[in-house]
């Protein structure tokens, strides 16, 4: 069996907590399927953004909610022990139950941020891979004992009386290169691509994916490929671009700034060059977003492909990343009245782009 089609949103951890739970809420009510936390790191500060803790908003909204998926979307292992991810998933389990969806990644942004560069110990294929052994471990409830190269875990059994879940979650890997996305087909649940994902590397993705899947003899039918990708949506298609263009603007920028050549395939399945990115990386360290997004210019936004526009145009985009191959669209909602446009979405996109 085929996975299905899912429509989700995504947003960064950076905003005030009751104005995530709000859109959270909002997301709910206009019939997305699942709703995302990513976690902002310290860099966005010097944008007039806070870094907060993606978990700890999640098990909020969990109780704010009763019907949508919720993810990590997602969290490092750089910056929590394995052990400590399986702690915080138990709460979620607890609060959200089988909504609960684990994203993990080892964000390379997070790793130059505490002074750990892949290679100075271990590469982070090991230290992915280490990691989801021991979240999976831990979660199983058995003694569990664990001895990698990046981590060692000790865990005692799980008591049969003791009150609360049992089982493992869905976990989904992010990566940008060809190592960790085939390892997202040999041992997890699925893959998430970053931001400014494009059809073209959905595609790409999707055959790193497979190929691990396949060499693993397991059947990449059945596994998940979600995308975070750019959007924004009005009536009036230059106002429903406006905040695509500012929000492409950040993580253009932030592209430049602090993954480098991690991103170059990323770049290059979307036509673009650090030659056209670096005026926006620029404009955003002179005047921050709003001077970045002046700095996009219409063709930049064209090869960022995002769900944009009218609902017409939004609908037509979703229908070319489906057809590409992503099963879960993971839409980063950017502009005025996010809580609108996420009504919007609901009323006008989302009917038409169900299987």
């Amino acid at each position: 069996m085929s996975a299905a089609f899912n429509l989700g949103v995504l947003q960064l951890s950076m905003e005030p907590v009751r104005e995530t739970v709000a859109m959270a809420k909002a997301c709910e009510q206009a019939g997305f399927d699942a709703f995302w936390i990513a976690e902002a790191y310290p860099w966005w500060r010097k944008h007039s953004f806070e870094a907060r803790s993606s978990t700890a908003i999640l098990a909020v909204i969990a109780v704010e909610t009763r019907r949508i998926q919720l993810g990590w979307g997602i969290i490092s292992p750089y910056s929590r022990h394995p052990v400590q991810i399986a702690m915080e998933a138990r709460v979620m389990q607890e609060v959200a139950a089988d909504r609960f969806l684990l994203g993990l990644g080892a964000s390379k942004i997070f790793m130059k941020e505490i002074g750990e560069q892949a290679g100075e110990k271990v590469g982070p294929a090991t230290v992915m891979r280490e990691s989801i052994e021991i979240i999976r471990g831990v979660l199983q409830g058995d003694r569990f004992e664990y001895q990698g190269q990046a981590f060692a875990a000790n865990v005692p059994p799980l008591k049969p009386d003791a009150p609360t879940p049992r089982g493992i979650p869905p976990i989904y890997l992010a990566a940008t290169g060809p190592v960790l996305q085939r390892m997202s087909g040999s041992m997890a649940d699925g893959l998430l691509t970053a931001s400014i994902t494009t059809p073209a590397f959905v595609r790409y993705s999707r055959k790193n994916m497979e190929e691990g899947a396949r060499r693993a003899e397991r059947d990449p039918s059945n596994l998940i490929l979600g995308s975070v990708i750019v959007g924004s949506i009005s009536l009036d298609s230059r106002k429903g671009k406006a905040g695509a263009r500012e929000q492409a603007a950040m993580y253009l920028a932030n592209k430049v700034e602090n993954i480098g050549s991690a991103a170059d395939v990323l770049l290059e399945c979307a036509g673009l060059s650090l030659k056209e990115l670096r005026p926006v990386a620029d404009a955003m360290e002179r005047g921050g977003r709003s001077a970045a997004a002046k700095a996009v210019s219409d063709e930049v936004l064209r090869k960022v492909c995002p769900i944009a526009g009218t609902p017409e145009e939004c609908i037509e985009r979703i229908r070319e990343y489906r057809q590409a191959g992503c099963t879960h669209i993971m839409l980063e909602i950017w502009g005025e009245d996010r809580v609108g446009q996420a009504k919007l979405f609901g009323e006008a996109v989302l009917p038409h782009v169900r299987p």
